[in-house]
């Protein structure tokens, strides 16, 4: 028998497809979104293989109720997909309060959530595998999105320490980093007002904003069936060649950096360095 998935955000974009490669491989999958209407559509056309879950991830309750009952419904849980999130277009001055405590609550606090529900059940049957979706903006930031980045780095921050805690259990944690797809994220992201002074950046930032050549998201799905099949899983792995290139070069910069106050850094521990100058302004 296949394996049994449990996928929040299933209603479109990745988590419906990703959802609907693994019943048509013979898996059995948990869809769990916001929109009843279109899990059960989904739900019909699939028969047994579906269980869908109307589920807000912001509702700690309901997180841990639904993966119980999805546990309960299929005996186990084999890969755990937290794909569910909100977009936010905005620069960092321009974010009010309660937007940036919307964004945390579900990029951050659902996604706390869902592991810490799914978690005692996959240490209980032996092992599973966590998929923790961040975005190439967890790579890397990007001016007029840093609320966003900064929730999908958090994601990335607590899944690296998460699969050190767990490995000894059998449970792997890969956090996968896609570039930009044809999801409708652009068109569903949340915005804060525009101050005058940012917008020569706007006016760059979002022509950026309305791709019109982006791939399917359905371009993911052999590396996402590939990831859940692998007996060594990586702990991060971008999609597509936009978030592999922010990859590489987001490391490279880092490196030139450290290697420019090389010297500076090292004299930080307390001990002169010998011949040790700061770098050029």
């Amino acid at each position: 028998m296949g394996k049994v998935w449990f996928i929040t955000g299933a209603s479109r974009g990745f988590g419906r497809c990703w959802a609907e490669a693994a019943v048509a491989r013979g898996d059995r999958v948990a869809v769990a979104a916001r929109s009843e209407a279109a899990l059960r559509a989904f739900a019909d056309d699939s028969g047994d293989a579906v269980l869908p879950l109307p589920l807000d991830i912001t509702d700690r309750a309901a997180v841990f109720a639904a993966v119980q009952r999805a546990h309960a419904h299929f005996g186990r849980l084999d890969v755990v997909v937290n794909n569910a999130g909100v977009g936010h277009i905005g620069c960092v001055e321009e974010v009010t309060e309660h937007e940036a405590r919307a964004v945390i609550e579900t990029n951050i606090l659902g996604t706390l959530a869902v592991t810490q529900a799914a978690l005692p059940l996959l240490r209980a049957q032996g092992g599973g595998h966590l998929i923790q979706v961040s975005s190439s903006g967890g790579i890397e930031a990007y001016a007029g999105m840093g609320l966003y980045c900064a929730t999908k780095w958090a994601v990335e921050g607590m899944s690296e320490a998460l699969a050190e805690e767990v490995a000894s259990f059998g449970i792997r944690v890969t956090v996968l980093e896609p570039g930009g797809y044809a999801t409708g994220w652009f068109s569903a992201a949340r915005r804060s007002a525009s101050y005058p002074a940012y917008a020569p950046l706007h006016d760059l930032l979002d022509p950026t904003l309305t791709p019109d050549s982006l791939p399917p998201p359905e371009a993911t799905v052999p590396a996402v069936l590939a990831l859940v099949d692998s007996v060594d899983p990586p702990r991060r792995l971008p999609l597509g060649s936009f978030a592999l290139r922010a990859a590489v070069e987001a490391g490279e910069r880092r490196l030139d950096g450290v290697s420019a106050w090389d010297a500076v850094i090292r004299a930080a521990d307390g001990i002169p360095a010998k011949n040790a100058t700061p770098p050029p302004h």
